[in-house]
């Protein structure tokens, strides 16, 4: 029910009465000021003749008075200059002037605006003709400053049975026929022959609008975020930095193994589809060492450590540790970190694989490809450091050695 809409808007908001209704007597603002009475909130109609079309605007603040006094609500009214420009803005500017001017003299934060479903429709498919971005497809806010739209997800349809219901009777502007406007253009003619295509096209618009609201909402979001992480980390930052982060960050939030964008000269922010985290991007090492017998070995910092298998002094190692149990007939190894044309015959396979789609189906992000020590002969990789083994070393029944990483950096 409407009444159910609107009374669960107000608690959303947390609106404090007296609230201000824009009262030109039409369906929508006839239908929302009903609703607020009949749920007995203190409510003022503010109605603004726009004195356009003579008897005609009279008869209309008359019909909004008559209505106001049978029911005992507050009623004020004003009649704009003849010398004011007969303009959709010109009108639009004034009705806004004229509803601040009632909040101040009625000591009230909330203007309630009849906006409905469809209005944003027909709102967003003005902007899409005229030339709009994200934001503009967002259509009509529900709160924008004092202003509420407590209606703007219910349809003219919706609202014009409720009048019909409820024994309403409502101005019926003639000039809302007169297609000159624009506005008026969309809701009579363009929209018809979209339904021809689309006859749920008002929801599909409106879907387009949510969608909006969704990407720039989280597009703020990411923007405090961002402000947020390189105040944290005493970098520098201005809008302009934020803009380019923040648009790094949306392009590259579904990245699997993930991108990086320059922060400093020595820091770096990683994306993927599941961190997002400033990094030192350091130049990747082309130091090698012959692993040729037992021992332990210096490594660009880190001790690598090679031993007899001994079954009553090991504990058995997790796959993600950086511990391995090999078989092997001779210990004739390098261990460096990755060239081009690396490959592996990853454990439980037949064949072998490039090591770059290794990485990414074991979703190894970007920035740490470079620095994962890796155990081979030649292009060929037998162990990848705390990721996984070779087939070819795998143990069948005992293994010969253990083979460990020591990280001391």
């Amino acid at each position: 029910m409407i009444s159910e809409r609107v009374k669960d808007f107000i608690e959303k908001y947390n609106l404090k009465e007296p609230f201000i209704v824009a009262f030109s007597g039409g369906y929508d603002s006839m239908c929302l000021l009903d609703v607020l009475y009949k749920l007995k909130y203190k409510v003022i109609a503010v109605h603004l003749n726009h004195n356009w079309r003579g008897s005609e605007s009279d008869a209309e603040e008359n019909n909004c008075l008559n209505y106001a006094k049978e029911r005992n609500i507050e009623f004020y009214s004003e009649k704009l200059s003849s010398d004011i420009a007969k303009t959709e803005l010109a009108a639009r500017d004034a009705r806004y002037e004229f509803f601040e001017k009632c909040a101040k003299k009625f000591n009230s934060d909330v203007v309630f605006t009849a906006h409905n479903y469809d209005d944003n429709a027909e709102t967003v498919l003005y902007r899409i003709i005229k030339g709009t971005g994200t934001a503009g497809l967002q259509g009509i806010s529900e709160n924008r400053d004092i202003y509420y739209r407590p209606l703007l997800k219910v349809s003219r349809c919706d609202i014009e049975k409720y009048c019909l219901d409820n024994n309403l009777n409502p101005n019926k502007d003639s000039s809302n026929d007169n297609t000159k406007y624009k506005r008026n253009l969309i809701r009579k003619k363009i929209i018809p022959l979209m339904k021809e295509i689309n006859p749920n096209v008002i929801k599909a618009v409106n879907s387009l609008s949510d969608i909006a609201n969704e990407d720039v909402q989280n597009r703020n979001e990411t923007k405090y975020f961002v402000r947020d992480l390189l105040k944290n980390a005493n970098i520098d930052y201005d809008r302009k930095r934020i803009e380019e982060i923040t648009s790094f960050i949306e392009d590259n939030k579904n990245s699997k193994s993930g991108k990086t964008i320059s922060l400093t000269k020595d820091l770096w922010l990683f994306v993927n589809n599941k961190e997002i985290k400033i990094i030192s991007k350091c130049q990747k090492s082309d130091e090698t060492i012959e692993i040729k017998a037992v021992g332990e070995y210096e490594f660009n910092g880190n001790i690598f450590r090679v031993a007899q298998f001994d079954d009553k002094e090991f504990n058995y190692p997790k796959d993600s540790d950086f511990k391995a149990l090999i078989s092997t007939n001779e210990l004739n190894f390098t261990l460096r970190y990755r060239r081009d044309g690396d490959f592996i015959q990853p454990l439980g396979f037949s064949g072998t694989q490039k090591l770059k789609k290794y990485f990414n189906e074991k979703k190894i992000p970007n920035y740490r490809k470079d620095f994962i020590p890796l155990l081979c002969k030649d292009n060929e990789v037998y162990w990848v450091a705390g990721i996984g083994l070779s087939e070819k070393i795998k143990v069948k029944d005992k293994p010969d050695y253990v083979v460990e990483l020591i990280q001391t950096t």
